[in-house]
């Protein structure tokens, strides 16, 4: 049996594949929802959030530090009033704390 080994896109592999289009469609509607809570997120807290994963109408929220998780969770009503009010069903919000592996030196 002969492959053709054949470099393609992330892009054009996405389209071509429908589990993989529906990873790229899932990752688009979660930037998405990050970019449409700027409002409701203080400005000195969005550098530290990334968008994550949904899973139904659960959404994950990655976070650099407990102090921004801390300061989210209580913005947490807000943040789903919101998505709600612009047609995305979220009934919560997760969030998770990266932690990042030591520095070796």
């Amino acid at each position: 049996m002969i492959r053709n080994h054949r470099a393609v896109s992330a892009l054009q592999a996405s389209r071509e594949s429908p589990a993989l289009a529906r990873l790229s469609d899932l990752a688009t509607e979660s930037s998405a929802r990050l970019k449409s809570l700027e409002s409701v997120i203080p400005r000195t807290l969005r550098m530290a959030i990334q968008a994550g994963p949904i899973d139904g109408s659960e959404w994950c929220l990655l976070l650099d530090n407990n102090a921004v998780a801390a300061k989210l969770r209580q913005l947490l009503p807000a943040m789903q009033a919101h998505l709600r009010s612009k047609g995305w069903e979220v009934n919560s919000i997760r969030l998770k704390v990266q932690v990042s592996p030591p520095s070796r030196n």
